[in-house]
């Protein structure tokens, strides 16, 4: 019988393929008791399992550190380590075994819902999240102690039209481990009934271009193993036992899907300019020095933002200058004299690091307190060393400097003074760099976009970060679902945002950017070239897809339709008039 499911698109496309039914261990525990004598034997079994999963996410590290690999899996596996060897998971089960002389599984269990139920508690919502990598590291152990090992492999079905052995995955939940291998095994999609856009899954999803549904509440219980099934991660909808027409209809989506894809390739050597001849840059966004094989794929023409922030993630200790050098060297030597931004450390918020657990402090409201140049400014050794480093790697090619977060003049002025201390101790050492290096500032904060005059007299560059800025014009948190549907961009508040920072940039004759999502929207990319925008900054995979609404542009047109729509108060007839550009 033929039915539908709705839950949340985070990864666009269409997959069509047979099910494979991913168990979900812990609702298939028992509880018994073990004799006196053979609780020994039931603690090395648990033991043995430990050690079995340390060495699948051993290997699925090893996995992730491959070129190609989504540069956000090898630090989602060490949190999966290390939630692995704490002695909450590791050591305290065991004393339940010997305290109620039950078995393994059992007690796993009971302990991973205490520490569910302790994590529920806590106010920040991202520490508050982190419970479902506890589930996942639980779920592993599991399968291992039950005999039922996860494996994802391909398996033939009854498709018709080239759609055999094509698998859609569909679980419960999934964890990063987990849709690491989907990349060697090339699954065509996969459903979950748990997750959201934020969740780690659907991160790994995007990454990989894998189409993908998640939040579908009760996918699991009610698709069978084999069932023929249809996921559009475009509209978020799964189709199961479709009927020959929706299944005909969705496979010549899916093909011109696929060919629309295939003519975006061709873009990648074109030149970025516009009907009327005007060049636009396309840069793109990194986390990691392993991203560089994506954007020299992508054919971008520089990083324009380096998020360093996650080479002090997933860690025990501060990284050390000289190995921020080295990830830095490493990416500026790789593009050969195209620009290369990188950002100083944003932590705070919603991003942490357990390396700098001594410096942090608990605020009261992360997204508001002391992170990114606040936090730096706080910190000096740490910044002081993170700015040498990237000082030093700027002599092996176009390193700029962005300091994120501003909101204050004298922000600007401390982190400029820091600066020069950092190029005295390099003089000291005699190291070289560049001495006229450009320091830019990121304008997240309306504050900085109403009073940016002061700003642009100091900086060289600027770069608008949206999602920030969008975030704090609206005064919503947009990880909170119960408010996330209050998230607009397309706002006027916002959009007026925008267009200012852009004209007081052109005025004072200094390069201005957007970094943040609406970048990377090619829905949004006319938008923003009406408004004056000549620089984006995005995720490698999105940028040929922008590239594509670039080239068929004309920016003089564009400037007169957008100057009428900025003249609109009301977000549907902006919406309306958006899709009309």
């Amino acid at each position: 019988m033929s039915f539908t499911l709705h839950g949340l698109a985070v990864s666009q496309g269409i997959a069509i393929g047979h099910a494979h039914l991913v168990s979900h261990a812990t609702l298939e525990v028992a509880h018994y008791t073990v004799r006196e004598r053979d609780l020994p034997r039931e603690i090395t079994r648990f033991e043995e399992a430990l050690a079995t999963v340390r060495t699948e996410l051993g290997a699925l590290k090893t996995e992730a550190a491959t070129p190609g690999s989504p540069s956000e899996l090898s630090a989602l596996v060490n949190v999966h380590a290390m939630f692995l060897d704490d002695p909450m998971l590791a050591e305290v089960p065991k004393d339940l075994m010997r305290e109620r002389r039950c078995n393994a599984e059992w007690a796993l269990v009971q302990q991973m819902e205490l520490l569910v139920a302790q994590f529920d508690e806590i106010d920040d919502g991202y520490l508050r999240e982190r419970k479902h990598d506890i589930v996942q590291v639980v779920e592993r152990v599991l399968r291992v102690l039950l005999g039922k090992p996860r494996r994802l492999g391909r398996k033939g079905g009854k498709g018709e039209k080239g759609d055999e052995g094509e698998l859609v995955v569909v679980a419960h939940d999934l964890s990063p481990a987990d849709t690491i291998q989907f990349k060697n095994l090339k699954i065509a999609g996969f459903v979950t009934d748990l997750g959201g856009a934020t969740s780690h899954t659907a991160i790994v999803a995007r990454s990989l271009a894998i189409p993908a549904v998640v939040g579908l509440h009760h996918a699991r219980p009610l698709v069978r193993e084999n069932d023929m099934i249809i996921v559009d991660g475009t509209r978020g909808v799964l189709i199961v036992d479709p009927d020959a027409r929706v299944l005909e209809e969705y496979r010549l989506r899916k093909r011109e899907l696929e060919l629309e894809r295939s003519k975006l390739k061709r873009l990648k050597t074109a030149r970025a300019a516009t009907l009327d001849n005007v060049d636009v840059e396309l840069m793109a966004n990194i986390e990691l020095p392993q991203d560089i094989a994506q954007v020299k794929e992508a054919g971008a023409d520089g990083v324009g933002l380096f998020r360093t922030e996650f080479l002090f993630m997933n860690r025990d200790t501060l990284p050390s200058e000289d190995e921020q050098f080295e990830a830095y060297r490493v990416v500026a030597k790789a593009l050969a004299g195209k620009p290369v931004t990188i950002r100083t450390l944003d932590i705070g918020g919603d991003k942490t690091a357990r390396a700098l657990a001594g410096t942090e402090r608990q605020a009261p409201n992360p997204a508001l307190g002391l992170r990114a140049i606040r936090y730096c400014l706080a910190e000096p050794q740490i910044f002081l060393a993170q700015l040498r480093a990237i000082l030093r790697a700027s002599h092996f090619g176009k390193v700029q400097i962005l300091i994120p977060m501003l909101a204050h003049v004298t922000e600007i002025e401390q982190t400029l003074t820091m600066i020069e201390q950092a190029k005295a101790q390099l003089r000291e050492r005699r190291c070289k760099f560049d001495e006229h290096i450009a320091v830019g500032g990121m304008i997240e904060i309306p504050a900085a976009a109403l009073a940016l005059g002061a700003f642009v007299k100091r900086l060289q560059f600027l770069s608008i970060g949206t999602n920030d800025l969008i975030q704090y014009t609206l005064a919503i948190d947009r990880t909170d679902e119960a408010v996330s549907h209050l998230y607009d961009p397309l706002h006027p508040a916002v959009l007026r945002l925008l267009s200012m920072v852009i004209q007081t940039a052109h005025k004072a004759e200094i390069p201005v950017a957007v970094c943040g999502e609406l970048a990377g929207d090619p829905k949004l990319t006319r938008l923003l070239l009406g408004m004056g925008l000549r620089q984006f900054s995005m995720h490698p995979t999105q940028l040929l897809e922008v590239k594509q609404q670039i080239v068929m542009a004309d920016t003089e047109q564009l400037a007169m339709k957008v100057t009428r729509l900025m003249r609109c108060d009301e977000p549907e007839r902006i919406r309306e008039q958006v899709e009309r550009l």
